[in-house]
C-alpha cells in the first residue's frame, strides 16, 4: 500500500496551515501601502532579518508565513500538502504540528548562525554588506524540507516520481540526494538568493526530534 494517503480529505493541521500561508501572501501582495499591511503584514517586521537592529523574537515564527511570489508558495503549499498529509495522519494532529513548527524554527536559528558566519568575512558597509543585511528570510521551506525528511525516515522505500527531471526513486535516495546538493550549493554559494542552510536547518532539527521521540517512545513504560 502506498504510504500516500487516498483519504479524501486533508488533516486539519495542513489545511489551515496552507489557507494561513495563502491569507498572509494575498494581504502582502493585495493591501501594498494599506495601514493594515504595516501593522500585520510589513515584510521587515515579520521576515527573518539577518539585521540586528531589525530582528525580533517572533521572526522565527512568522517568516515561515510570508512569500517571495506565487511560485515560491505554491511549491512549497503543494509540498506540504503532498508530504504532510501522510505524516500529520500518522503523527497524529498534536506531534504533527510540534514537529513542523520545530523544523520552521530550527531553519531560521541555523539560517542565522550561518549568516553571522558569513557576516564575518565580508568587508564592513561594503556593498556586498549591505545588500547582505538588507536581504530578509522569507517562505516555509526549512519546515517543508524536514517534511521530506520525515517521510524519508518513516517510509524509506517509498517510490517518489519527479516532475524534473521526470524519473522515479526512493524516498530515502531523494533526501539523501536533495540534501547533499542543498549542502553543495549553500557551501558554494550558487543560487545565493535561496536560503539553502535553512533548508538544512529544518532537516537537521527534524532528524533530531524524530530520533529524540523514537528514543523516547521505545524507552516508555504502559500500565494497562
Amino acid at each position: 500500500m502506498s504510504p500516500f494517503r487516498t483519504h479524501s480529505s486533508t488533516p486539519p493541521v495542513v489545511m489551515n496551515l496552507i489557507i494561513a500561508n495563502f491569507i498572509v501572501y494575498l494581504a502582502t501582495t493585495l493591501l501594498e501601502g494599506d495601514v493594515i499591511k504595516f501593522a500585520l503584514f510589513n515584510v521587515d517586521l515579520r521576515a527573518l532579518s539577518p539585521d540586528d537592529t531589525l530582528f525580533r523574537w517572533w521572526q522565527p515564527l512568522t517568516y515561515m508565513f510570508m512569500h517571495g511570489g506565487f511560485s515560491h508558495i505554491f511549491f512549497n503549499m503543494f509540498s506540504l500538502w503532498m508530504f504532510g498529509r501522510t505524516l500529520e495522519w500518522e503523527m497524529g494532529w498534536k506531534r504533527f504540528l510540534t514537529y513542523y513548527i520545530v523544523c520552521g524554527v530550527g531553519a531560521a536559528l541555523f539560517q542565522m548562525g550561518m549568516a553571522q558566519i558569513d557576516l564575518a568575512h565580508i568587508e564592513l558597509f561594503s556593498p556586498a554588506w549591505y545588500s547582505y543585511m538588507s536581504t530578509p528570510t522569507v517562505g516555509a521551506s526549512g519546515a517543508v524540507f524536514g517534511l521530506l525528511l520525515a517521510f524519508g525516515m518513516m517510509h524509506p522505500n517509498a517510490i517518489i516520481s519527479l516532475i524534473f527531471p521526470p524519473i522515479a526513486m526512493k524516498a530515502k535516495w531523494f533526501v539523501i540526494i536533495y540534501g547533499a546538493l542543498e549542502l553543495m550549493l549553500g557551501v558554494s554559494g550558487t543560487m545565493d538568493n535561496v536560503a539553502h542552510f535553512a533548508h538544512l536547518g529544518g532537516m537537521f532539527w527534524g532528524w533530531l526530534l524524530i530520533i529524540w521521540w523514537r528514543h523516547r517512545d521505545r524507552n516508555r513504560i504502559y500500565y494497562y
